[in-house]
């Protein structure tokens, strides 16, 4: 779990020292409020030291000074930070100067006598060391992007354990991709932020490379649609990459730097077809490299359409696989001539999205240095991982993972609803494979998407930080840095119910439409108890998030706002707006109808009115034009009309049978026996799935299980004989080789086998990522009353089981597993 240790407090003494931890105290009346840098550090670490700094200031009410210095100083007391190679860092005692020439990002942090020592390998490690100290004494890396202002106090305290803090990063380069930025980020810079450039330009990403480095990430794929203008024809854009040390990649359909959308000119350059004009492509290519050649670059390879679409040119796959081979080649030609280092030692990564998977599928190959950039599927789920040879590559692997997403079956671009327990098991499955190179998260906007990126950036900082047991408690920590400790627990509770609640169905799919064609929004698939159930239960996160909003003080409120009372209630009306529409519709009472109707409207009113407020009157208006409540105009966003009706519906049956048995609903950690095989165990991953606690095998390094199969075993009593079905509901995770399989068995009857992938972008496929599960119904005939056993084998890693239920033939259809 991640650290956010912390105390604001009154204390004049170093008296609370225990066996196992050591404190570092800065009170209004001590003699350690100096911060100590060599003359000489780089600009970017005496940045960060004064960001501390004014922290330090605003928390204490008083002066901290920053002092230059190239000599340590035993009666100077304060902070010291530096490279380890600095002068100042050079002259410390042997025990607190370590050799960390070579480490990538490194930092230490120790406490000696009443001083504390930040020693970073790099300059980045060294600007991480004094984030991370500014972490743990409650400031918040969202201080800026989400007005979190640290809590005032006489005093700070920093608890480190015995021997300090020595810590670097799990994966290589971590970041976030800025993507579908049209109706946020871009219209909030043109307009609001940053009229003076009209786009996303250096003022704002200066603001965005100052969160990444305060969330210790250090990539960045750049705003690229064509609402906004390329990164590099903007002037500053590039030197403020440079000043704050943030590599600069491309996304998977911009090779070699280039942004195709805003850049590539037909007229100018022709087709973007290499099979006819590579001759102009390639100089297109070369003409941005020679401009970057100098950067810290992380080199897209490859070629896609112009933007998100395959390869132009009518050509077998055959076809296409061989040029993409000879496109590597030409690329890395252009690299090697232009840039001043060896192919090998020039960061470059292939992105392996939608249909290129099936170029790789089918025999492409990859130089041996080029990291392999696996992709989800756009709703969570990756769709191929390093193979045991694969994982040997000197190039290794990263992911491109998505919490926003524009595109078919239906676009998540409003609300960020990606359950934390799904990032954990997808990313640490990742990683477990070997993808520890390059992670990066399609973040859209970047708001209202805070909490999803702090946990996927911790975890890529360190991927032991977060277990399957700590994911609550993660999002406890970060909720009382922001909110205070007394909230803290409350605020994590509302926050996995409202995730848990998405993961059934999130905001934007509850009008049951798709796009890509679009369709138009209908009635759920939730019975009337079950729509019932779901509008209380977001009655209840509404009544929780008012309570907490009026015991905070004043200067919390905007954060407030923006990280949990805007999401939390535009979630709860967006299913008020739908399921009061739904119940308008099936009522054949008119009175009631109309009301209802009414009510349904009002929600979409309320949307209306907290949108308006997030843009124009929190903050002062600093996020004008950052929050749209209908991203690309799709139809969910509008009030639904399939309620309008002079005609009276017919009336909808949802009690079912009532001589039958109600079902039996069961959660996939209630089982009676779980046996493991080959040292792979069963265990629940807490806060993932519809029952906050699927099951899966650990570890996560993938295995055909060739002969004994690890299984679940479930215990359950039937009273009516006759025909059961049992629905067994599994994530929808893929497969290298699209080969998960499972056996389902009742008693000592013969197994039965199901398969569980789809391959493409399915029918199937598409209600699976929408409602987070894949159905497997198992029928059986019951011919005696009493006990019976259900036994569920799986023949290989990175199956999830998430809930099961046992029904009699006849009873209403349910959408929800819930006792």
């Amino acid at each position: 779990m991640k650290k956010y240790i912390f105390h604001l407090l009154v204390i004049f003494s170093f008296s609370c020292n225990s066996d196992t931890s050591e404190y570092f105290v800065i009170d209004k009346n001590s003699s350690n409020r100096s911060i100590f840098i060599s003359e000489d550090s780089d600009e970017l670490v005496k940045w960060a030291a004064n960001d501390l700094a004014e922290d330090l200031e605003f928390i204490l009410r008083t002066e901290v000074t920053i002092s230059y210095t190239d000599k340590f100083n035993p009666e100077d007391k304060g902070i010291y930070i530096g490279k380890f190679d600095d002068p100042l860092i050079e002259s410390l005692p042997e025990k607190l100067n370590r050799n960390l020439n070579g480490e990538w990002e490194k930092f230490l942090i120790n406490k000696h006598e009443e001083n504390l020592f930040i020693v970073g390998s790099d300059i980045r490690g060294t600007v991480y060391g004094i984030f991370e100290l500014a972490e743990r004494i409650g400031i918040s890396p969202w201080k800026w992007w989400a007005d979190v202002h640290p809590q005032k106090s006489e005093g700070v305290e920093l608890k480190l354990p015995i021997g300090g803090i020595e810590t670097s990063p799990s994966v290589q380069y971590r970041g976030i991709f800025l993507n579908d930025e049209d109706w946020g980020l871009q219209p909030w810079a043109a307009n609001t932020f940053e009229p003076e450039t009209g786009d996303i330009g250096p003022k704002t990403y200066e603001k965005i490379f100052q969160l990444l480095l305060r969330l210790k990430a250090n990539t960045i794929w750049p705003a690229m649609h064509p609402s906004t203008k390329a990164f590099f024809s903007i002037p500053g854009n590039r030197e403020m990459a440079e000043k704050y040390h943030i590599s600069i990649g491309t996304s998977h359909a911009e090779p070699m730097l280039r942004n195709n959308v805003d850049e590539w000119d037909e007229e100018t350059y022709g087709d973007f077809n290499y099979f006819t004009n590579s001759e102009n492509v390639k100089q297109y290519w070369q003409e941005r490299i020679t401009q970057a050649k100098n950067g810290n670059n992380i080199i897209s390879m490859g070629m896609r359409g112009i933007h998100d679409s395959g390869m132009q040119g009518n050509a077998t796959q055959k076809e296409r696989v061989e040029l993409l081979e000879q496109i590597f080649q030409d690329q890395r030609s252009i690299l090697s001539s232009t840039i001043d280092k060896a192919i090998e030692e020039i960061p470059q990564a292939f992105t392996i999205y939608k249909e290129v998977l099936d170029l790789y599928n089918d025999g492409l190959q990859v130089p041996d240095d080029i990291t392999l950039v696996w992709t989800d599927d756009n709703y969570g789920y990756i769709r191929r991982l390093s193979d045991e040879k694969e994982q040997s590559r000197k190039g290794g692997s990263g992911v491109y993972y998505h919490l926003s997403y524009w595109g078919r079956p239906h676009d998540h671009l409003w609300l960020s609803t990606t359950q934390p327990g799904l990032i954990w098991y997808e990313m640490t499955r990742a990683y477990q494979n070997g993808a520890k190179k390059l992670w990066i998260a399609n973040v859209g906007d970047i708001k209202p998407a805070e909490y999803d990126i702090e946990f996927f950036l911790d975890l890529a900082w360190d991927i032991n930080s977060i277990s399957e047991t700590t994911i609550n408690s993660h999002l406890e920590a970060w909720s009382s840095r922001e909110f205070g400790e007394f909230h803290g627990e409350e605020i994590a509770k509302i926050f996995a119910e409202y995730y848990r609640l998405a993961f059934l169905r999130k905001p934007e799919y509850m009008g049951w439409s798709q796009t890509e064609p679009t369709t138009t929004t209908r009635i759920t698939e939730f019975n009337s108890k079950e729509a019932n159930r779901r509008l209380e239960a977001y009655a209840k996160l509404v009544e929780k998030v008012n309570a907490i909003k009026s015991s905070l003080s004043k200067e919390r409120l905007d954060s407030y706002f923006q990280l949990v009372e805007y999401p939390i209630k535009g979630a709860a009306l967006m299913n008020e707006k739908f399921i009061l529409a739904q119940e308008s519709y099936l009522n054949t009472t008119s009175d009631l109808k109309d009301k209802l109707a009414k009510q349904s409207q009002q929600a979409y009113d309320n949307i209306v009115v907290l949108t308006e407020e997030y843009n124009l009157k929190i903050s002062n208006g600093k996020w004008n034009k950052m929050m749209s409540m209908h991203p690309r105009d799709l139809p969910v966003f509008s009030m639904p009309n399939y309620h309008q009706t002079d005609q009276l519906p017919e009336s909808k049956n949802t009690a079912g049978d009532p001589t039958l048995s109600p079902p039996i609903f069961m959660q996939g950690n209630e089982y009676s026996n779980a046996q493991g095989a080959a040292n792979y165990q069963w265990k629940a991953v807490e806060g993932l799935g519809y029952s906050n606690a699927a099951m899966t095998l650990f570890p996560f390094t993938n295995l055909l299980f060739e002969s004994e199969k690890p299984y679940l075993e479930y215990q359950f009593d039937l009273q009516n004989p006759g025909k059961h079905v049992v629905e067994l509901r599994f994530l929808p995770t893929h497969s290298n080789n699209f080969d998960q399989k499972i056996w389902v068995s009742i008693d000592d009857q013969e197994p039965k086998e199901f398969s569980l992938n789809t391959r493409g972008r399915t029918e199937e496929w598409k209600e699976n990522v929408l409602r987070n599960f894949v159905k497997v119904t198992y029928p059986i005939l019951n011919e005696k009353s009493g006990k019976h056993s259900l036994k569920i084998s799986v023949n290989q890693v990175g199956i999830v089981l998430d809930q099961l239920a046992i029904s009699q033939e006849g009873q209403e259809k349910f959408y929800e597993i819930v006792k």
